[in-house]
This record gives structure tokens, C-alpha cells and sequence, in this order.
């Protein structure tokens, strides 16, 4: 979490010397401390007093947390610590101006919904968190999300962002049981989630099949909270993406009715927030809440190189559990590769009196060739034939090289 505020100095008993080539930080209550790591850089957190936090995670004392190059971290305690931080870090500060109080009520309100599903026997919340690139909506679905695991609920993360998916590889949209605080090093647990393949990490390649999947993860989590108690009752948070304008609006207004959600959390955008009080129903709670002021406005190069560590990550593993994944040929004549989506004719082109069909959702096969180079496939649990815009998917595969050979 983040929110900028006054700086403490080492004079100050935030910086003073922790031995082992760490500096040590003393953190009064409901204060966090803020730092980036820099490239290429590694830098080592450890607990040695007191209780922390990071986005909802408890922190174990004396055990050393790892953070790679680019990482930006926010240690809250709300009752005091102090804490070692070795390595190079681009900026390390502490903070007093936070908005964790307010996430924290934000939580409190979730969980007297929650009590009150289960005495009337009714389902949870279904909490849509909304608003523009960079204002920390990933971070706030995350600690609301732990926050509950904590008090023994199970609720569920529905991933809507496809640029920067906190739950698959980037252009898929997933939804997962939370069953645990995500790891503070490794974040969520992943063993079973349900991805759909959307197939590109913006929503307007394609808006009418992103919100077809949209209306699929809606529908197989209601059909979830059916036959799963525990599931109704945890409800659910749903990341969506930064894009909040024209088409993008839209995209919210049908996430919020698919899910047929019962708050929506707009952070850091008034104009959104009021916009969003109009459109939907009288019975959405609408609320307005601020970003933290440590959010980093992330370069198109930074969005990038997330997108690549993510892809990484799920081929080849994390460090505490690594995979070797492996390279073997198949034939052409073996698979069938397909892409969802067609070029629109121009009405010029048809037939006079005639209209085009809807291309949009349109199943369309691919001739396989070297413009497949270092593209992720998604391989379909869909039988041949079947309707693949709603169909999930089974797992990836990564084209690293594509040869074609020519002969009789």
C-alpha cells in the first residue's frame, strides 16, 4: 500500500545501522515503509520485532523475505516493528499519511455482509474494484482478499485485467479460490484457477469477446456459490482493468451486472465514481476511496517487463518451486490452431440488401507458419467443433521456433 507522507531520517530512529549490512528501521504504529528495488538488484527483508504486514500478509519474524529487481514494497504495522532491509533499493522511506485505516473499514463493512449472508442464508458480497491505471486496485484486491482468508472465509479473485494478470500469463482472464493469504514473496496460490484465453493484453483488441468471458466467469462462479456454501458466503473481488473510458466504461457497467455485484470500490477518480452512481442500480453501493500515495506510475517498459517476469514465472516456476519445461516438435496436420475473431467486410463490399455476420465471436483457423514465433498458445479443453469463445483453457505452450519444410 502507499501514500505519500513525511520521510523519516536515520536522526529519527528510522534508518539506524541493523548490523549484517542492513539498515534497520523502527516503525511507529500504523505507519509503513515504502521501497523500490532497483534493477538488477535483489534486496533481503527481515522481521525483528513487533507485527507487519505486507498487502495483508503477515510477516513471520526473523525469517528473510527476498524481493526482485523492480519490486515495490509497503511494510504496514498497526501496532509498531522494526524491521532490517538490506540490498540496494531505488528509494526506502517511511510514511505516517496512509489510507489503510479506510481499507480496513472498507474490509470490516465485507465481512458484517458476509455475517449477515450466513444467519439469513444468503450469498456474500460481490465487491467490483474499479478506477484508472496505477492507482493500486491489484493492491487492494489483494488485501481485502487476505484480510478475509484470515478470518477463515473463502472468498474468490476474479481477474479481469489482461494486461497484467495477477493469476495466469498476461492476455487470459481467470478466476481462483482464495484458500490462503497470498505468499509475501510469490503472491497467490495457482493450483486450480480457471483461465479463459483472451489472447491479447488490451480489451479493445476485441471488446464483445471480452465481455462474452466476462459473462462465462460470471456464470461458472454463480453455478460455484450453488453447490459451495462456503464459496457464496466469501463472495468475491474482481480486478478490472485501467480502462475506464467509452468502451471501456461500458465493459465495467456489464461486469457490474453479469456479477450481479453488490459494491463497487472506485479509487482515486471522482468522475468515475459518479458516473458509475448514475448508471447502475439504486442497490449497488458505490464508494469512492483514495489510492495510496506510494502507487508508482508504471512506463510502458516497467508494464512490459512485468508482462515477461509473469510469462516466465509460469513456465519455469518460482524460486521456492522451480519447473523445466521443454522443447519437442509436433506436426502441422497434428494440431488445429485457431484464433478467435475475423476482419470486418466494409458494407461496400456485400451485396446489396445484405448485412455481415458478427465476426467478433467468429472461430477462425490459423495457417501455421513463422509469424507464430514467440506467441503463447492456449491449449483448449473444447471438443473439435465446439464453440471456442467460451471454452476454458487446459494449459500453455510456448512457440520458441517454427519450421517449415517444403517438399513432395
Amino acid at each position: 500500500m502507499a501514500a505519500e507522507g513525511p520521510e523519516k531520517t536515520a536522526e529519527e530512529g528510522a534508518g539506524a545501522g541493523a548490523g549484517n549490512g542492513g539498515t534497520r528501521y523502527d516503525l511507529e504504529k500504523e505507519t509503513e515503509l515504502r521501497f523500490e528495488v532497483d534493477a538488477g538488484e535483489k534486496v533481503q527483508l527481515e522481521l525483528l520485532t513487533g507485527l507487519a504486514e505486507i498487502f495483508g500478509s503477515e510477516l513471520n519474524r526473523n525469517k528473510k523475505y527476498t524481493f526482485g529487481p523492480g519490486s515495490k514494497v509497503a511494510v504496514f504495522t498497526w501496532q509498531g516493528c522494526s524491521v532490517s532491509l538490506s540490498g540496494k533499493t531505488e528509494v526506502a522511506y517511511v510514511s505516517k499519511d496512509t489510507p489503510m485505516l479506510l481499507y480496513l473499514n472498507t474490509h470490516a463493512a465485507l465481512e458484517q455482509m458476509r455475517r449477515q449472508a450466513e444467519r439469513d442464508n444468503e450469498r456474500g458480497p460481490r465487491v467490483m474494484v474499479a478506477g484508472p491505471t496505477d492507482v493500486g486496485k491489484s493492491t487492494v484486491c489483494r488485501l481485502l482478499l487476505s484480510y478475509a482468508v484470515r478470518l477463515g472465509r473463502r472468498p474468490t479473485l476474479v481477474e479481469l485485467d489482461v494486461g497484467q494478470s495477477g493469476v495466469s500469463v498476461p492476455g487470459t482472464m481467470s478466476a481462483l479460490c482464495i484458500e490462503r493469504p497470498a505468499d509475501v514473496e510469490e503472491g497467490y496460490s495457482v493450483q486450480a484457477p480457471l483461465v479463459y484465453h483472451f489472447g491479447s493484453t488490451s480489451p479493445g483488441t476485441n471488446i464483445k469477446l471480452y465481455n462474452k468471458l466476462t459473462s462465462c466467469l460470471a456464470d461458472v462462479f454463480s453455478q460455484r456459490c450453488e453447490v459451495n456454501r462456503k464459496a457464496s458466503v466469501g463472495g468475491c473481488i474482481i480486478n478490472t482493468c485501467g480502462w475506464v473510458k467509452g468502451s471501456g466504461y461500458q465493459a465495467l457497467v456489464h461486469c457490474a451486472s453479469a456479477f450481479e455485484v453488490d459494491v463497487v470500490l472506485v479509487l482515486d477518480q471522482e468522475r468515475l465514481y459518479n458516473e458509475l452512481k448514475r448508471d447502475l442500480p439504486h442497490f449497488v453501493r458505490v464508494v469512492l476511496l483514495p489510492k495510496s500515495g506510494g502507487v508508482v506510475e508504471r512506463s510502458k517498459d516497467c508494464r512490459r517487463e512485468a508482462r515477461d517476469e509473469k510469462i516466465r514465472e509460469y513456465f519455469y516456476g518460482f524460486r521456492s518451486a522451480s519447473f523445466f519445461p521443454h522443447a519437442f516438435d509436433v506436426r502441422f496436420s497434428d494440431v488445429r490452431i485457431y484464433k478467435i475473431g475475423a476482419p470486418s467486410i466494409p458494407d461496400s463490399c456485400l451485396p446489396l440488401g445484405m448485412s455481415q455476420d458478427d465476426t467478433q465471436l467468429k472461430l477462425v483457423p490459423v495457417t501455421p507458419g513463422r509469424d507464430l514465433t514467440h506467441h503463447v498458445l492456449s491449449v483448449s479443453c473444447a471438443d473439435e467443433g465446439e464453440e471456442g469463445a467460451g471454452g476454458g483453457a487446459e494449459g500453455r505452450a510456448g512457440e520458441s521456433g517454427v519450421r517449415v519444410h517444403c517438399g513432395d
